[in-house]
Protein backbone atom coordinates (compact mmCIF):
# COMPACT_ATOMS: atom_id res chain seq x y z
CA UNK A 1 0.00 0.00 0.00
CA UNK A 2 1.63 2.84 -1.34
CA UNK A 3 1.40 6.33 0.39
CA UNK A 4 3.05 9.63 -1.20
CA UNK A 5 4.25 12.70 1.57
CA UNK A 6 4.21 15.77 -0.17
CA UNK A 7 5.41 18.56 2.15
CA UNK A 8 5.04 22.29 1.88
CA UNK A 9 6.59 25.76 1.40
CA UNK A 10 10.41 25.06 1.33
CA UNK A 11 9.98 22.34 3.19
CA UNK A 12 13.04 19.24 2.77
CA UNK A 13 11.58 15.18 3.01
CA UNK A 14 13.30 15.25 6.38
CA UNK A 15 11.23 17.60 8.13
CA UNK A 16 8.11 15.28 8.06
CA UNK A 17 8.53 13.96 11.98
CA UNK A 18 10.01 9.98 11.63
CA UNK A 19 7.28 8.81 14.63
CA UNK A 20 4.88 10.44 11.70
CA UNK A 21 6.01 7.64 9.35
CA UNK A 22 7.01 5.12 11.21
CA UNK A 23 3.26 5.07 12.58
CA UNK A 24 2.06 4.69 8.43
CA UNK A 25 5.05 2.29 8.02
CA UNK A 26 3.80 -0.09 11.36
CA UNK A 27 0.55 -0.06 9.54
CA UNK A 28 2.02 -1.84 6.22
CA UNK A 29 2.27 1.07 4.17
CA UNK A 30 5.40 1.81 1.80
CA UNK A 31 5.85 5.64 2.94
CA UNK A 32 7.72 7.86 -0.17
CA UNK A 33 9.01 11.28 0.62
CA UNK A 34 10.84 13.68 -1.65
CA UNK A 35 12.02 16.90 -2.21
CA UNK A 36 9.48 19.05 -4.20
CA UNK A 37 11.94 21.43 -6.38
CA UNK A 38 13.72 23.64 -5.30
CA UNK A 39 14.57 21.98 -2.10
CA UNK A 40 17.03 19.77 -0.14
CA UNK A 41 18.71 17.61 -3.06
CA UNK A 42 16.06 18.44 -5.89
CA UNK A 43 17.26 20.29 -8.55
CA UNK A 44 17.00 23.86 -8.41
CA UNK A 45 16.38 27.09 -10.02
CA UNK A 46 19.18 29.20 -9.55
CA UNK A 47 18.72 32.72 -10.45
CA UNK A 48 15.05 32.98 -11.35
CA UNK A 49 13.77 35.29 -9.09
CA UNK A 50 10.30 35.90 -9.75
CA UNK A 51 9.47 40.05 -10.16
CA UNK A 52 6.50 39.85 -7.35
CA UNK A 53 5.13 43.05 -8.04
CA UNK A 54 4.95 41.77 -11.83
CA UNK A 55 3.06 38.74 -10.89
CA UNK A 56 0.55 40.84 -8.76
CA UNK A 57 0.22 43.20 -11.03
CA UNK A 58 -0.44 40.14 -13.72
CA UNK A 59 -3.16 38.61 -11.41
CA UNK A 60 -4.85 42.18 -10.78
CA UNK A 61 -5.57 42.36 -14.47
CA UNK A 62 -6.59 38.93 -14.93
CA UNK A 63 -3.40 37.96 -16.71
CA UNK A 64 -1.67 34.71 -16.38
CA UNK A 65 2.12 36.04 -14.72
CA UNK A 66 5.72 35.10 -15.60
CA UNK A 67 6.57 32.65 -12.95
CA UNK A 68 9.54 30.08 -13.21
CA UNK A 69 7.12 27.58 -12.38
CA UNK A 70 3.73 26.37 -11.30
CA UNK A 71 1.90 23.71 -8.75
CA UNK A 72 0.59 22.16 -11.69
CA UNK A 73 4.75 21.63 -13.05
CA UNK A 74 4.96 20.34 -9.04
CA UNK A 75 1.83 17.75 -9.65
CA UNK A 76 3.77 16.55 -12.54
CA UNK A 77 6.51 15.95 -10.34
CA UNK A 78 5.10 14.23 -7.84
CA UNK A 79 3.40 11.92 -10.21
CA UNK A 80 6.43 11.17 -12.44
CA UNK A 81 7.88 10.19 -9.63
CA UNK A 82 5.50 7.44 -8.79
CA UNK A 83 6.32 6.61 -12.70
CA UNK A 84 10.35 6.24 -12.01
CA UNK A 85 9.73 4.05 -9.06
CA UNK A 86 7.09 1.77 -11.20
CA UNK A 87 4.24 2.55 -9.03
CA UNK A 88 1.16 2.61 -11.01
CA UNK A 89 -1.07 4.48 -8.13
CA UNK A 90 -0.84 5.68 -4.41
CA UNK A 91 -1.94 7.22 -1.52
CA UNK A 92 -1.37 10.49 -1.28
CA UNK A 93 -1.06 13.02 1.18
CA UNK A 94 0.18 16.88 1.57
CA UNK A 95 0.45 19.26 4.11
CA UNK A 96 0.08 23.36 3.54
CA UNK A 97 1.51 23.82 -0.29
CA UNK A 98 2.02 19.98 -0.20
CA UNK A 99 -2.04 19.78 0.02
CA UNK A 100 -2.34 22.18 -2.88
CA UNK A 101 0.21 19.90 -4.93
CA UNK A 102 -1.81 16.96 -3.76
CA UNK A 103 -5.29 18.28 -5.27
CA UNK A 104 -3.57 19.10 -8.21
CA UNK A 105 -2.06 15.68 -8.35
CA UNK A 106 -5.78 14.45 -7.87
CA UNK A 107 -7.33 16.76 -10.23
CA UNK A 108 -4.46 16.40 -13.14
CA UNK A 109 -3.08 13.05 -12.84
CA UNK A 110 -6.82 10.58 -11.31
CA UNK A 111 -5.55 7.53 -12.11
CA UNK A 112 -1.98 8.21 -10.08
CA UNK A 113 -4.18 8.81 -6.85
CA UNK A 114 -6.22 6.16 -4.80
CA UNK A 115 -7.22 8.47 -2.09
CA UNK A 116 -6.51 12.39 -1.71
CA UNK A 117 -5.56 13.35 2.52
CA UNK A 118 -5.18 17.17 2.64
CA UNK A 119 -3.11 18.57 5.78
CA UNK A 120 -4.07 22.34 7.37
CA UNK A 121 -4.34 23.63 3.02
CA UNK A 122 -6.61 25.33 1.14
CA UNK A 123 -8.68 25.29 -2.29
CA UNK A 124 -6.85 28.92 -3.00
CA UNK A 125 -10.46 30.34 -3.28
CA UNK A 126 -11.07 33.90 -3.20
CA UNK A 127 -12.76 35.35 -0.20
CA UNK A 128 -11.20 32.84 2.63
CA UNK A 129 -9.95 34.34 5.74
CA UNK A 130 -6.19 35.62 5.26
CA UNK A 131 -3.60 34.53 7.74
CA UNK A 132 -2.82 36.39 10.72
CA UNK A 133 -0.50 39.33 9.65
CA UNK A 134 2.32 37.84 12.27
CA UNK A 135 2.13 34.00 11.03
CA UNK A 136 2.23 35.69 7.49
CA UNK A 137 5.22 37.52 7.74
CA UNK A 138 6.94 34.56 10.04
CA UNK A 139 6.13 32.27 6.68
CA UNK A 140 7.78 34.69 4.54
CA UNK A 141 10.83 36.87 6.33
CA UNK A 142 14.16 35.40 5.46
CA UNK A 143 16.88 35.14 8.32
CA UNK A 144 18.91 38.28 9.08
CA UNK A 145 22.48 36.08 7.93
CA UNK A 146 22.77 32.86 6.85
CA UNK A 147 25.06 31.21 9.45
CA UNK A 148 23.52 28.04 11.14
CA UNK A 149 22.70 29.34 14.50
CA UNK A 150 21.49 32.00 13.02
CA UNK A 151 19.02 30.11 10.95
CA UNK A 152 18.23 27.62 13.55
CA UNK A 153 16.97 30.41 15.97
CA UNK A 154 14.97 32.75 12.90
CA UNK A 155 13.36 28.86 12.15
CA UNK A 156 12.24 28.65 15.80
CA UNK A 157 10.68 31.88 16.18
CA UNK A 158 8.98 32.20 13.20
CA UNK A 159 7.10 28.66 13.63
CA UNK A 160 5.61 30.22 16.92
CA UNK A 161 3.24 32.49 15.29
CA UNK A 162 1.71 29.78 13.82
CA UNK A 163 2.53 26.79 16.34
CA UNK A 164 -0.40 24.76 17.85
CA UNK A 165 -2.15 26.07 21.07
CA UNK A 166 -2.71 22.42 22.25
CA UNK A 167 0.47 20.82 21.48
CA UNK A 168 3.03 22.15 22.54
CA UNK A 169 6.57 21.74 20.55
CA UNK A 170 10.03 20.13 21.78
CA UNK A 171 11.89 23.18 20.79
CA UNK A 172 15.08 21.09 21.54
CA UNK A 173 14.69 18.38 19.11
CA UNK A 174 13.00 20.52 16.52
CA UNK A 175 16.27 22.74 16.69
CA UNK A 176 18.08 19.43 15.72
CA UNK A 177 15.84 18.73 13.33
CA UNK A 178 16.21 22.01 11.49
CA UNK A 179 19.83 21.94 12.46
CA UNK A 180 20.10 18.44 10.17
CA UNK A 181 18.20 20.43 7.19
CA UNK A 182 20.25 23.30 7.43
CA UNK A 183 23.68 20.79 7.20
CA UNK A 184 21.18 19.04 4.04
CA UNK A 185 20.55 21.99 2.03
CA UNK A 186 20.19 25.38 3.26
CA UNK A 187 18.37 27.14 -0.13
CA UNK A 188 16.24 29.52 1.15
CA UNK A 189 16.08 31.61 -3.09
CA UNK A 190 13.98 28.57 -3.00
CA UNK A 191 11.26 29.48 -1.71
CA UNK A 192 10.69 32.67 -3.63
CA UNK A 193 9.57 30.41 -6.56
CA UNK A 194 7.32 28.66 -4.24
CA UNK A 195 5.61 31.41 -3.31
CA UNK A 196 5.41 33.11 -6.73
CA UNK A 197 3.65 29.19 -7.48
CA UNK A 198 1.76 29.61 -4.95
CA UNK A 199 0.25 33.05 -5.62
CA UNK A 200 0.02 32.25 -9.07
CA UNK A 201 -2.06 29.24 -8.34
CA UNK A 202 -5.69 29.45 -9.64
CA UNK A 203 -8.33 28.79 -7.32
CA UNK A 204 -9.29 24.92 -7.17
CA UNK A 205 -12.70 24.59 -5.48
CA UNK A 206 -14.60 24.57 -8.48
CA UNK A 207 -12.43 21.97 -10.02
CA UNK A 208 -12.18 19.90 -6.82
CA UNK A 209 -16.35 19.76 -6.92
CA UNK A 210 -15.56 17.33 -9.90
CA UNK A 211 -13.41 15.01 -8.21
CA UNK A 212 -14.89 11.42 -7.41
CA UNK A 213 -12.22 10.24 -5.02
CA UNK A 214 -12.04 9.41 -1.07
CA UNK A 215 -10.87 12.11 0.55
CA UNK A 216 -9.78 13.57 4.03
CA UNK A 217 -9.46 16.62 5.27
CA UNK A 218 -7.36 17.39 8.08
CA UNK A 219 -6.83 20.94 9.87
CA UNK A 220 -6.78 22.59 13.28
CA UNK A 221 -8.89 25.48 15.16
CA UNK A 222 -5.74 27.28 15.94
CA UNK A 223 -4.09 27.46 12.68
CA UNK A 224 -3.17 30.76 11.86
CA UNK A 225 -1.80 30.48 8.80
CA UNK A 226 -4.61 29.02 7.26
CA UNK A 227 -7.69 29.25 9.21
CA UNK A 228 -9.86 26.27 9.58
CA UNK A 229 -12.16 27.83 6.90
CA UNK A 230 -9.72 27.15 4.36
CA UNK A 231 -10.03 23.16 5.04
CA UNK A 232 -14.05 23.59 5.68
CA UNK A 233 -13.88 25.14 1.99
CA UNK A 234 -12.31 22.05 0.84
CA UNK A 235 -14.89 19.46 2.35
CA UNK A 236 -17.14 21.66 1.06
CA UNK A 237 -16.07 20.91 -2.37
CA UNK A 238 -14.90 17.46 -2.90
CA UNK A 239 -18.13 15.32 -3.14
CA UNK A 240 -17.84 12.78 -0.30
CA UNK A 241 -14.92 14.23 1.95
CA UNK A 242 -14.78 13.76 5.76
CA UNK A 243 -13.55 16.57 7.25
CA UNK A 244 -12.05 16.31 10.87
CA UNK A 245 -10.92 19.77 13.18
CA UNK A 246 -8.98 19.49 15.81
CA UNK A 247 -9.51 21.41 18.84
CA UNK A 248 -6.18 23.63 19.43
CA UNK A 249 -3.69 22.71 16.09
CA UNK A 250 -1.81 25.13 14.48
CA UNK A 251 0.17 24.57 11.62
CA UNK A 252 2.64 22.28 12.86
CA UNK A 253 3.02 18.49 13.35
CA UNK A 254 4.30 18.49 16.60
CA UNK A 255 4.32 15.15 18.91
CA UNK A 256 1.17 15.72 20.61
CA UNK A 257 -1.05 15.45 17.28
CA UNK A 258 0.85 12.27 15.90
CA UNK A 259 -1.16 9.76 17.31
CA UNK A 260 -4.55 11.44 16.45
CA UNK A 261 -3.41 11.93 12.77
CA UNK A 262 -2.56 8.68 12.59
CA UNK A 263 -6.16 7.40 14.21
CA UNK A 264 -7.25 9.11 11.35
CA UNK A 265 -5.56 8.62 8.52
CA UNK A 266 -4.56 5.02 8.86
CA UNK A 267 -7.90 3.43 8.94
CA UNK A 268 -9.35 6.10 6.24
CA UNK A 269 -6.55 4.43 3.69
CA UNK A 270 -7.16 1.12 5.02
CA UNK A 271 -10.62 1.63 4.16
CA UNK A 272 -9.97 3.46 0.52
CA UNK A 273 -7.69 0.50 -0.37
CA UNK A 274 -10.00 -2.11 0.70
CA UNK A 275 -12.83 -0.19 -1.76
CA UNK A 276 -10.44 0.02 -4.78
CA UNK A 277 -9.64 -3.53 -4.35
CA UNK A 278 -13.97 -4.51 -4.08
CA UNK A 279 -13.76 -5.69 -0.53
CA UNK A 280 -16.39 -4.56 1.93
CA UNK A 281 -15.27 -1.46 4.12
Amino acid sequence: MPLLLIHGYGQQCIAWPGEFIDGFVGAGMRVITYDNRDTGLSEKWDGKIPDMRAVMSALKSGNNPFIPYTLSDMAGDAAGLLEALRIGSAHVAGASMGGMIAQLVALEHRKKVRSLTTIFSTTGDYGLPPSSAEAHLALVAQAPTSDRETVIAHVLKSRRAYASSAFPSDEKRLAEIVGRIYDRSHYPEGTSRHWSAIVAAPPRGERLKSLDLPTLVLHGSADTLLPSAHGRRIAECVPGATYHEIEGWGHDIPPGVIPLLHDLMIPFIQKAERGRLGHNP
